[in-house]
């Protein structure tokens, strides 16, 4: 089989209001499609068009050139950015779709900016300087541990395959110190603001998703993946085992929000006891939509039926939505700053508040492990003694009595 790669055609294109270089080509004997974003909008003016058609063309076949001459060449003489193309492709499918998402990121962000800088550095040659001085040129930056971290858990594994696959002798990454994460301290609500806000907010169409991060604890992807089939009416319980995600298409740009059934952990796959105001908020929200069904007939969007936090119109809620909406709404309200997941904190700190065991707020939370639990709350924690799950009705027993549902 040919190992040639050439451009065979290429086209623009319009999909959903946008512009595209749709290239045709062929690599090793077979021929393939990609659709390249020109970042532009229909009707933008021809002269700009070309421009941007022809860059996007150029850096397309600089791509295939560059896949062509990695393809002749061992992994140990690869430059590390090129190595590591190779290897996301390799790993994408294995993991989930925000993890492609920042590893895309990172990969064709800071590791292409640095490395190509640097084309002497291979896979094989790599050293403990090198590394230390590539972390050390994001900390200059102004990056943060956690940051650095996540580029050492990236290179760390991808530089692990190379090893394991006998490309080279040791993990250079297995040298240099792990970076340190910073103790992060998150905002949370007094009971009273917590009370406040779900009073203030029901008649918004984030109620929902507000609700359920801030009774139950759950992430802002889960609490927008809450699903009617899920519930256990009669047991009041939910199941959470899907979530939303949100990203950009790889081959077109476009932004898509879906539902995945895959969590971040075995440990976030949980079912959790639904409190009163909870449960009373999930009737109201199911006859609500009811209604809309009605009312908009054929515009509202069947295919989100089962899905709790959705538009008027059926449409599901993106996590950028909520984060921006959220925002809004404590500053139309003058309440005092968090963030959507500081919902989840608030959760927590009143949960120990009322004595309940860290191993049990570590299953409401979904955590993997009593450790990360422990580090986000540990200044919080009461010592507490008690142990009953029913500590929770307790809670928002008491807030239906303070009138707060009304």
């Amino acid at each position: 089989m040919s190992n040639q790669t050439e451009v065979l055609s290429a086209s623009v294109q319009a999909k959903s209001g946008r512009l595209y270089a749709v290239i045709s080509y062929k690599t090793s004997g077979q021929r393939k499609t990609a659709w390249r974003t020109l970042e532009l909008k229909e009707g933008t003016s021809q002269t700009k068009i070309n421009k941007e058609y022809r860059r996007v063309l150029n850096e397309f076949e600089q791509e295939l050139l560059g896949s062509a001459v990695r393809t002749s060449r061992t992994v140990a003489d690869s430059p590390v950015y090129d190595y590591l193309c190779d290897w996301y492709e390799w790993k994408k499918p294995r993991i989930q779709i925000n993890t492609q998402t920042s590893y895309r990121s990172m990969i064709h962000g800071k590791i292409k900016t640095y490395f190509t800088a640097r084309p002497a550095i291979t896979v094989g040659n790599i050293t403990k300087k090198d590394i230390t001085e590539f972390y050390n040129s994001m900390y200059a930056t102004g990056a943060k541990g956690s940051s650095v971290l996540h580029f050492h858990t990236l290179l760390h594994g991808a530089f692990k395959q190379a090893y394991l696959d006998d490309e080279i002798p040791f993990n250079p990454f297995d040298k240099v110190e792990r970076p340190k994460k910073e103790v992060f301290v998150g905002e949370h609500y007094s009971e009273e603001e917590w009370k406040t806000v779900l009073r203030l907010v029901k008649t918004d169409d984030l109620y929902p998703a507000i609700m359920l991060a801030a009774g139950l604890g759950l992430r802002r992807s889960e609490a927008l993946g809450a699903r009617w089939s899920r519930i256990d009416w009669s047991g009041g319980t939910i199941l959470l085992d899907t979530k939303i995600v949100e990203y950009r298409d790889e081959r077109t740009g476009q932004k898509i929000v879906e539902p995945v059934e895959k969590m971040k952990n075995q440990s976030s796959r949980r079912t959790l006891p639904l409190p009163d105001m909870v449960m009373e908020m999930l009737q109201e929200q199911k006859a609500q939509q009811e209604l809309y069904k009605s009312m908009f007939r054929g515009s509202y969007n069947m295919k989100n039926d089962d899905y709790v936090c959705v538009t008027k119109l059926g449409d599901l809620l993106s996590p950028g939505y909520a984060t921006r909406h959220f925002n809004e709404l404590l500053k139309k309200l003058g309440m005092r700053h968090i963030r959507f997941h500081d919902l989840r904190h608030t959760f927590a700190s009143i949960l120990i508040n009322r004595d309940v065991p860290m191993l049990k707020i570590k299953d409401f939370l979904g955590h993997s492990d009593i450790s990360t639990t422990v580090n986000i709350y540990a200044h919080l924690d009461k010592s507490s003694k008690k142990t009953s799950a029913s500590l929770i009705s307790d809670i928002f027993a008491e807030r239906a009595e303070s009138g707060v549902s009304k």
